[in-house]
């Protein structure tokens, strides 16, 4: 029987690598965590193995996802501290009960929960009115919202400020992926970036009385104008509910605040 705790000797290069990341020396990690350089270097290059309790703390320090402080976990030859349940789990009935009342009460405007790799989970009704004339096949599940977004056949042409946001969306997502250094990212960034598109609007382009991006979108015969915010489960012990993000779409005029409460 094969024993899923024993050590494969990569938690020193691992560490070495979220340290890196996060560009801290190993005096800064050791500061950080109150431990010795000495006991951090001797961790990195295999002289010593840590303890769970070291191991969690440096990944704690490190900001390192709950999903890859087990990898650190399993690297070091213990099993991992955190479990990962499908949100149609029956442990999950509150996670799924808050969605529903963040999102149902966000209407009339629109607001959707995604994953770490931006796969779209849930939506509210007034999703659909950012979805008129989408190819379908990018509705296919699994959906993924920045490619409908930034996709020619997706929301692209109807974006009015296209060069503005699909900036702003290609930079959060090449510091999502420097971040976590997640390949599924990096892919999913070169794909994206490759789709034609406008060039980045140079900074004296940009509207200097912004308070934010805008996402401003033509629907029928209107524009829309929208500002967002981003929400996580900030207590978070499950993988799976500490990768969920669940982004609100605001009026950002009087003008759509308007037209979505006559919607």
């Amino acid at each position: 029987m094969t024993d899923l705790a024993a050590p494969d000797l990569r938690i020193g290069p691992l560490l070495r690598s979220w340290r890196a990341r996060r560009r801290l020396s190993q005096l800064d990690l050791a500061l950080e965590a109150g431990v010795s350089p000495r006991h951090v270097s001797f961790v990195e290059t295999g002289r010593s193995r840590p303890s769970a309790e070291m191991v969690l703390l440096l990944a704690e320090r490190l900001d390192v996802p709950l999903r890859d402080r087990n990898e650190l976990l399993l690297a070091a030859g213990y099993a991992p501290a955190y479990r990962q349940r499908g949100l149609d789990d029956p442990e999950m009935e509150p996670v799924r009960d808050a969605i529903d009342q963040i999102l149902r009460g966000h209407e009339p405007y629109p607001a959707l929960v995604v994953d770490r790799h931006w796969g779209m989970v849930a939506a509210n009704d007034a999703v659909g009115l950012l979805l008129e004339d989408v190819d379908p096949s990018l509705l296919e599940p699994p959906v993924n919202v920045l490619r409908l977004s930034l996709h020619t056949d997706g929301i692209a042409p109807r974006i009015a400020n296209l060069a503005e946001w699909r900036a702003h969306l290609l930079d959060r997502l090449g510091r999502d992926a420097v971040v976590t250094g997640d390949p599924a990212l990096a892919a999913l960034y070169d794909e994206l970036s490759s789709l034609p598109g406008p060039r980045p609007p140079d900074s004296h382009d940009r509207d200097a009385a912004a308070i934010a991006v805008p996402l401003r979108i033509r629907v029928g015969d209107s524009e829309l104008s929208f500002i967002s915010t981003i929400s996580t489960f900030g207590t978070a012990t499950d993988v799976t509910v500490s990768e969920l993000s669940i982004e609100s779409f605001f009026p950002a005029d009087a003008f759509t605040a308007e037209a979505l409460r006559r919607r």
